[in-house]
């Protein structure tokens, strides 16, 4: 060190030399070993700092850098402009991190200094690990809210993008880790992934909703959503007849694109819905989880009881909710059952006569699922009132249940 601060480099070389050894593992995640930081940091503090100058005049390629490292001569006119600016001290820095330290350190060292470029195209030339594009490159980017800039270096590198896969995939689980969705969606945007944008849209939509009234406020997300599907389409249309496809975009066959865009349709027709019989006053708010069309089975099921509930009468939504059972071919019976019971637990005896109707009228139900309804209802016969009971016995068209529920009954 003593060299180094007297100005002596090239004597500083030699004797660090002696103490020195470039690190067993080059992609390991660290910045060398704590003598070279040392030894980098002086060089840093020691450059002359110098007027900058537009990017365009000053960018240098990674191979002219690494060529005038090769040269190890520290005159002034082999230095190409850039923002390692023509000063020995950076020169000096660049050899001690090439020939000592790992790439994390010199493609940071790029960074720091604004050469971003530079630290892409040595991740690239060295083929480094994700991990190093992450820590080294990404995250600085994102967090000093130049992320759009390192987008448009990573097109003007390889315009297909196919380079950066691998380390785009990284980049998008490392912000899904991090809950930073609006970054991830963005970034999903500019590598074309629309399948995966129609996801985060769809999670941008639901997330931390409790009403339909708020869900309605969001109806937007569904709609960007249904644009991402189109685009795919058209996309994946076009490039039928290449073979290439790039890797790093998620895959979805033509038909399943078409299904989840009905699904997106339904739910905007059910937000709609409910937002309207909610603002109304018809709807009960639920404290649970708020029911989506996106979720498992039994959500969807949830769903559809809930428009038959939702409106004036049964008869408003129950259009809306078979919809929702043909679609996703849910247990019709089991859902009717449960809108049945919930009627009784309010108390509106007079809508399940309603409900039997559309059930009926529906014409995709059984003369048994009517009757299933109804023994649903009357086992919870304490909560009727008499002459309401013996309606309902009487609808139950298998005289052996009506037989059996008027016993149960007594």
């Amino acid at each position: 060190m003593a060299c180094l601060k007297a100005g002596n480099l090239t004597a500083a070389r030699e004797k660090f030399s002696r103490c020195l050894k470039p690190p067993f593992d080059l992609n390991q995640l660290s910045h060398g070993s704590r003598l070279v930081q040392e030894v980098v940091e002086y060089l840093e503090s020691t450059a002359r700092p110098l007027l900058s100058v537009q990017d365009d005049d000053f960018l240098a390629t990674l191979k002219e850098l690494e060529a005038t490292l090769r040269t190890q001569s520290l005159s002034l006119e082999v230095i190409p402009e850039g923002k390692i600016l023509n000063n020995t001290y950076y020169q000096e820095c660049l050899f001690y991190l090439h020939s000592y330290s790992t790439h994390l350190a010199i493609i940071s060292f790029y960074v720091r200094h604004s050469c971003l470029r530079e630290a892409l195209l040595h991740l690239l030339h060295t083929e480094s690990p994700p991990e190093v594009f992450i820590e080294g490159i990404f995250q600085p980017s994102y967090k000093s809210g130049k992320l759009h800039d390192l987008e448009n270096l990573l097109e003007s590198i390889d315009s297909s993008l196919e380079s950066w896969g691998k380390y785009l995939i990284a980049a998008c689980q490392h912000l899904q880790k991090k809950n930073y969705y609006h970054i991830l969606y963005e970034l999903q945007q500019f590598m074309k992934d629309h399948v995966r944008a129609a996801m985060t849209c769809i999670r941008f939509f639901t997330h931390k909703a409790k009403t339909y009234t708020e869900l309605g406020e969001k109806l937007s997300w569904l709609l960007k959503a249904k644009d991402h599907l189109k685009i795919y389409l058209q996309e994946t249309s076009r490039r039928s007849g290449r073979k290439k496809t790039t890797f790093f975009r998620k895959k979805m066959t033509a038909s399943d694109v078409s299904r989840h865009m009905n699904t997106l349709q339904l739910q905007m027709e059910v937000t709609r819905f409910l937002h309207r019989c909610e603002s109304a006053g018809t709807s009960q708010v639920t404290t649970s989880p708020l029911p989506t069309l996106f979720g498992n089975n039994h959500m969807k099921m949830d769903v559809a009881c809930k428009v038959m509930l939702g409106g004036k009468n049964v008869e408003d939504g129950f259009g809306i909710a078979f919809r929702v059972l043909q679609d996703f071919q849910l247990d019709a019976a089991a859902t009717y059952c449960k809108a049945a019971r919930q009627l009784v637990e309010r108390e509106k005896f007079g809508e399940i006569r309603q409900l039997l109707k559309c059930v009926s009228e529906s014409g995709m139900a059984a003369q048994s699922d009517r009757d299933t309804v109804l023994l649903n209802c009357v086992e919870a016969f304490r909560r009727i009132p008499p002459q309401e009971l013996e309606g309902l016995i009487q609808a139950i068209h298998s005289d052996d249940n009506k037989v059996s529920r008027v016993v149960s009954s007594q």
